[in-house]
């Protein structure tokens, strides 16, 4: 997953009028950016642990695990990476999340 180098690391404070610009509604607002940053976090768990699969060996213990060099650098970019709900944020604020509406007016998916 390709993150965006102008999002910050750290939480900021935000207008709720920014918020529910888009929707209308803070809760139809806050309810979308959920939705996509458990899809970041899905995301960024699989592309971890695909690269960290790489490093074990079925035949590996406890007494015999030792550690390498560049699974410890993969985890720490990983740990580096934004939270999830900040990336989401800045995504739904930058109007770069597509969701639709459902007929009775619930969200259906984004």
């Amino acid at each position: 997953m390709e993150i965006k180098k102008n999002i910050p690391n750290n939480t900021i404070t935000r207008k709720l009028v920014d918020l529910d610009k888009e929707t209308g509604n803070i809760y139809e607002s806050v309810n979308i950016i959920a939705r996509r940053a458990n899809q970041i976090a899905t995301e960024l768990k699989t592309e971890l642990n695909r690269k960290l699969a790489d490093f074990s060996s079925p035949t590996d213990t406890m007494e015999e695990t030792f550690e390498n060099r560049e699974q410890i650098e993969i985890s720490r970019y990983y740990e580096r990476l934004p939270k999830p709900v900040i990336i989401a944020t800045e995504e739904f604020l930058d109007h770069e999340l597509l969701y639709k509406e459902g007929k009775d007016g619930e969200l259906k998916e984004i």
